[in-house]
């Protein structure tokens, strides 16, 4: 640390530069061995490029033009490296001519003594640089369909979300900002899932399925697995992934109440999470119950793209109805009119509603009343979904389920002995 302080600033800075470029030219200098053909530069011409960078600002000071001279001198260096290279290489990459102009830019960030930049984009390079084939097998696998769909996720949280103002409207506290949220929120979580679906496609056969597919929607999962249990005669093995998607859909709601309403998810995390490990747990365990037919079970089912500019638009529509409903049910009905509320939303999807819940609490909705209206309408929805298991599985299969997920229904009522 001494010897540190007692390097003049300049040392540390070009030491700095030399070090990070050397890293790129020895990455470069492997890899045209390892090619065995004509490659521009390697640990003797980075660190040279490194240097004339941080030269160049050095002399350039506060003027840009003698740096954008500078830098216009090495591309065009690397401009005939590029040149020649396609006249003796059959598939000509540009790679390293690209790191070359990387590295003149570290140099001269560093002289500018933007420190942490400059290692970022050094360290950056150098990953890009090594990562080559993991990031090609990755380009790969990777369906230009699914870029598409990114793109519909930026597009919802990156554009759409900061245009929108952060203001209450009306007497129901309308926020177009928070209901936007709300829905990227949904959607993230979502697609979080269904990307995980689709890189272990092929994989962890039911268990992974139905834990995936719990996180992107239970309801979801518990009609495709019901279905397919009919065909494949395992009822344990469905009847415990059904259960267990179910119980993920708890830990699901902790995410999402600890992201809009922490009092309220300080209200039910403790429950939700016990009855989550409760349910995966045990549906885990009743999946390994051997079955007559005991043949491997691999998953069919992948999720659809969760990421739809018109379904965001409806979920936005639904929550605002809830909202709206919500608080008017406060208003002329009381805590009962919550409840009932809560109950019959639960024979439909209850994230709009749980997610209107979360911006009317300790607002125009008591927390503890709030808390119990969440618990009613996940308790409901479980029900609802061991109806959709019982009659749409064969009977074994869906006698199980059935039980199971009231049984999950009961574990979820639990809070409401000391929230009403």
């Amino acid at each position: 640390m001494e010897i540190y302080n007692q390097l003049p600033p300049a040392a540390v800075q070009i030491v700095l530069v030399l070090f990070l470029s050397f890293l790129i030219g020895l990455e470069r200098e492997e890899r045209k061995t390892a090619a065995g053909a004509y490659s521009f530069g390697g640990v003797r011409t980075f660190p040279l490029i490194g240097l004339i960078g941080y030269s160049t600002a050095m002399i350039s000071g506060t003027q840009i033009l003698p740096l954008a001279i500078g830098f216009l001198v090495v591309a065009g260096f690397l401009l005939l490296s590029y040149w020649h290279k396609i006249s003796t290489v059959e598939s000509p990459g540009v790679t390293t001519e690209m790191s070359g102009l990387a590295t003149f830019l570290v140099g001269a960030l560093v002289c500018y003594n933007h420190l942490w930049i400059a290692t970022a984009l050094g360290v950056a390079s150098l990953l890009l640089l090594d990562l080559k084939a993991a990031l090609e097998k990755l380009a790969s696998r990777i369906a230009p369909n699914e870029i598409l769909t990114f793109s519909k996720f930026l597009f919802l949280s990156a554009v759409i979300l900061p245009i929108l103002p952060h203001t209450e409207y009306t007497q129901f506290h309308i926020n177009p900002f928070k209901t936007w949220l709300v829905v990227v929120a949904i959607s993230a979580v979502s697609y979080a899932s269904y990307v995980l679906q689709k890189l272990t496609k092929g994989q962890g056969g039911i268990t992974l399925a139905a834990l995936l597919g719990g996180a992107y929607s239970s309801t979801v999962t518990t009609v495709v697995m019901a279905r397919r249990a009919k065909l494949e005669e395992r009822p344990h093995l469905f009847a415990g992934g059904i259960l267990m998607a179910c119980g993920i859909m708890y830990l699901r709601l902790v995410i999402l109440l600890a992201l809009f309403n922490r009092q309220l998810m300080l209200l039910l995390y403790i429950p939700f999470l016990s009855v989550a490990a409760l349910a995966v747990g045990g549906g885990y365990l009743w999946s390994r119950i051997a079955d007559k037919n005991t043949q491997e079970v691999q998953r069919e089912y992948e999720s659809k793209n969760p990421l739809d500019l018109v379904t965001a638009i409806v979920f936005a529509g639904l929550f605002l109805v809830m909202l709206v409903a919500t608080q008017l049910a406060v208003t002329y009905l009381g805590q009962a009119g919550v409840n009932t509320l809560a109950a019959i939303m639960g024979v439909s999807d209850v994230d709009p509603f749980i997610m209107g819940l979360t911006q009317a609490a300790g607002t125009l909705t008591p927390f503890k009343v709030a808390a119990a209206a969440v618990a009613i309408a996940a308790s409901s929805n479980n029900v609802v979904k061991g109806i959709y298991a019982y009659s749409l599985a064969d009977r074994k299969t869906g006698v199980q389920a059935l039980v199971g997920l009231i049984s999950l229904a009961a574990l979820g009522l639990i809070p409401l002995f000391w929230l009403m």
